[in-house]
């Protein structure tokens, strides 16, 4: 909500909280830019305990119940990849579980599910930890770059180990790839070559982050004024599904490189954000056409030719430009994200 000259966000009922940015991978169609290349910086313990005893007032559980698991509820731990740390990964449902956040549950792409006995025992000691429950990714894009049978033996030992409370995302491609005999690894065009276009027809391909530029041929274009007159306060204050990253930005929803505060002082981005002091915000909460005019005339920013395919393709678009030419805005972090989506 935006009332006057602040910005006042929805305490947090559900989290993702980024171990790191660093990845095993570079999926294409990433929100967060995650990528093997990226600095190797993890969130310290301390801030670990910090962020998750602020969150542990707000965060609420699975309607089935605090054991249970759902994408939009309760506390996911995930990055970037989080089993490149086990044991920050550990630690961290440790203190999760400590704190008594309910509904927790790890994000992995199964890089490292080598063997049966590995993924097993990983599992049982995240389980012993606390850890509710695991989303394990199955797409054409994280297959890329991970072997089929890795993920397979996760969802199948995951399944064993926690139940339902395997979350497969998205089951229609793990039962696809079976179909089609996958092995191994498989690049994006040859699973087109297989599957054909019609096997993204369920996919939930956000057009944001890199998928804007790795993936904008998937997607129709518009030019820059169809997005005139649309305002993004709804995405910059909702309370379910935002994201704390290694750096304690506070992330809303899916917006990668936005950062509404320090998340270790929730009071300070809850109670109200003066929007004075963090431009782009402003823009944002009002108009998008605000933003780019802002752009064109400070920065010298050029309508890209061939179109936007979403406004968050749009809005992404000029905050890179903006980053590239300046430090000066705190609401733009980290600034390395926009080095990444390319």
């Amino acid at each position: 909500m935006r009332i006057g000259g602040k910005l006042y966000v929805s305490r947090p009922i559900s989290a993702g909280i980024f171990l790191s940015y660093k990845c095993s991978g570079e999926c294409r169609h990433c929100m967060y830019a995650c990528s093997s290349r990226w600095s190797d910086d993890w969130i310290s313990e301390k801030d670990l305990e910090e962020v998750l005893s602020q969150l542990s007032a707000f965060i609420q559980p699975s309607p089935l119940g605090p054991d249970k698991v759902g994408i939009n509820y309760g506390l996911h731990i995930t990055g970037g990849e989080p089993f490149l740390k086990f044991k920050l990964l550990l630690k961290a449902v440790r203190i999760a579980h400590e704190l008594g956040i309910p509904s927790i549950f790890v994000e992995t792409n199964c890089f490292w599910c080598t063997t049966d006995d590995i993924t097993r025992k990983r599992f049982l000691e995240l389980k012993d930890a606390g850890l509710n429950g695991v989303l394990i990714s199955v797409n054409p894009f994280v297959v890329e770059h991970v072997p089929f049978e890795r993920i397979d033996r996760a969802i199948r030992i995951g399944r064993d180990i926690f139940g339902a409370n395997v979350l497969v995302y998205q089951e229609i491609f793990y039962e696809q790839f079976k179909s089609l005999g996958v092995r191994g690894t498989l690049s994006f065009e040859e699973y087109l070559r297989m599957a054909g276009f019609r096997g993204l027809m369920f996919a939930e391909l956000l057009p944001m982050g890199r998928a804007c530029y790795r993936l904008g041929h998937l997607f129709e274009k518009f030019p820059a004024r169809y997005f005139f007159g649309e305002s993004c306060v709804a995405d910059l204050t909702r309370g379910w599904h935002v994201h704390v990253d290694n750096y304690c930005n506070f992330m809303p929803g899916y917006c990668g490189g936005i950062s509404l505060g320090d998340a270790r002082d929730l009071n300070s981005i809850c109670g109200g954000i003066d929007l004075e002091e963090r431009p782009i915000l402003k823009f944002l909460a009002r108009d998008l056409k605000e933003l780019f005019e802002f752009a064109v005339k400070k920065f010298g920013y050029e309508e890209r030719r061939d179109g936007y395919v979403s406004k968050c393709h749009l809005c992404l678009d000029i905050r890179r430009h903006i980053v590239m030419r300046t430090e000066g805005f705190e609401e733009l972090g980290p600034r390395e994200f926009y080095f990444h989506l390319e």
